[in-house]
């Protein structure tokens, strides 16, 4: 049995580094992500960790100095935030291309312009094609328990891929709720000692890093590493049972809430999931067959597991906290392929809600499954994507 501690999300993200004591971490503060940062700084300058803190003078270049420090044999952490990870955009691309199993806390902010300080997952949705795992959190608890799996997960020999994982900002970075701290030497054990390969500084074993490959390798480099992300679904769920057994909390691959026999089903990410269990059940209760997926693995997409979950649905509603301009929420058109891919043809409407932290209510949810419910009784769509809680 851990501590039971009332924190935010921020200084649980610092103390699960605390805990994790990487050999590197190099960042540069941005809202609403500092707070990690600031508490970690503290840490090493206390010399409660042994961590070699980078202060640079912008996130691309926390990014370059995070892949160096790694190619280099260490492990290596850091944090940021929407501008921020944009701005390391080229870096994350190398990051992943090298092979280098970096672990970056994300807390999801609105992308500029207007500038935003605010939490939706623009930030984290833009980069979902940079090559990285990605993990979401619906509260402190899951955020620091995807962490300790994040490291794990993205040092396994099969693997060998950065990682982030995201939980909404100030929703749940800068709330305080109750959770419980794992034991430092739990933890120690269940990360291990970090295994370089191939490292820079192995001077009798010298390698290159950041070769040209031109059209003679490079498309089978890419499908190797394509070949990688993928064998992180099977891993992803190795690592939670491992680490069911020192936290006894159970994670999968996404959160299926009352789906056995569900008809009418949302499909939402993070913060706004909470939000949302509570409205399934009053539709429950009214006796309507609603339910809820919660994806937790984003990145490699759980495509054949997500439509098994949602074969039994007639109408999905998909909620995504990120535009896509010109097209579905990015959320949506992963569903979408999901089901569509296995032959599933249910009724999928897209709504578009929180940009710019702009609040999620009960109300918005119960708004959305009474149009489901309505599509389910008379087949007909009103809309196949909308803007919702929009001042009119």
């Amino acid at each position: 049995m851990g501590k039971l501690l009332a924190v935010t999300g921020n200084q649980a993200m610092a103390e699960a580094m605390k805990q994790i004591n990487p050999d590197v971490c190099a960042a540069y503060p941005i809202t609403p992500s500092t707070e990690i940062m600031q508490r970690f700084a503290s840490f090493v300058a206390d010399g409660v960790v042994d961590t070699e803190l980078v202060t640079v003078e912008s996130e691309h270049s926390a990014m370059s100095a995070c892949i160096g420090a790694s190619a280099a044999g260490g492990r290596v952490m850091t944090a940021t935030s929407s501008q921020g990870l944009a701005l390391m955009w080229e870096m994350l691309h190398i990051a992943s291309g090298l092979r280098l199993p970096i672990v970056m806390s994300l807390v999801n902010r609105a992308l500029s312009a207007p500038i935003n300080i605010h939490g939706d997952h623009s930030d984290s949705m833009g980069s979902r094609d940079c090559g990285w795992i990605q993990f979401y959190s619906e509260n402190a608890q899951e955020a620091y328990d995807n962490i300790f799996q994040a490291i794990r997960i993205a040092e396994h020999d099969d693997i060998r891929l950065p990682a982030m994982v995201c939980m909404d900002g100030f929703i749940i970075s800068h709330s305080i709720e109750s959770m419980e701290f794992l034991p430092d030497e739990a933890i120690k054990g269940f990360i291990g000692e970090f295994k370089p390969i191939h490292p820079l500084l192995d001077v009798d074993n010298p390698v290159t890093y950041g070769p040209l490959v031109l059209t003679d390798f490079f498309i089978e480099f890419k499908r190797a590493q394509h070949e990688a992300i993928s064998r992180a679904k099977e891993v992803t769920l190795e690592v939670a049972k491992e680490f069911e057994k020192i936290s006894g909390r159970s994670y999968g691959l996404f959160e299926a809430y009352k789906l056995d026999d569900a008809e009418v089903v949302l499909v939402v990410l993070n913060s706004a999931a909470g939000t949302t269990k509570d409205v399934v059940d009053a539709f429950r209760d009214r006796g309507i067959k609603a339910g809820l997926l919660k994806p937790r693995l984003f990145r490699p997409f759980p495509y054949e597991e997500v439509a098994e979950a949602l074969s039994g649905a007639k109408v999905i509603g998909v909620l995504d906290r990120a535009e896509s301009f010109g097209g579905f929420g990015p959320m949506y058109m992963e569903i979408a392929s999901a089901m569509m891919s296995t032959g599933l043809k249910p009724i999928m409407i897209n709504k578009i809600y929180g940009l710019g932290g702009r609040d999620f209510m009960p109300a918005h949810a119960e708004t959305v499954l009474d149009e489901l419910t309505e599509i389910l009784r008379t087949g007909k769509v009103r809309a196949l994507k909308e803007y919702i809680g929009v001042r009119q």
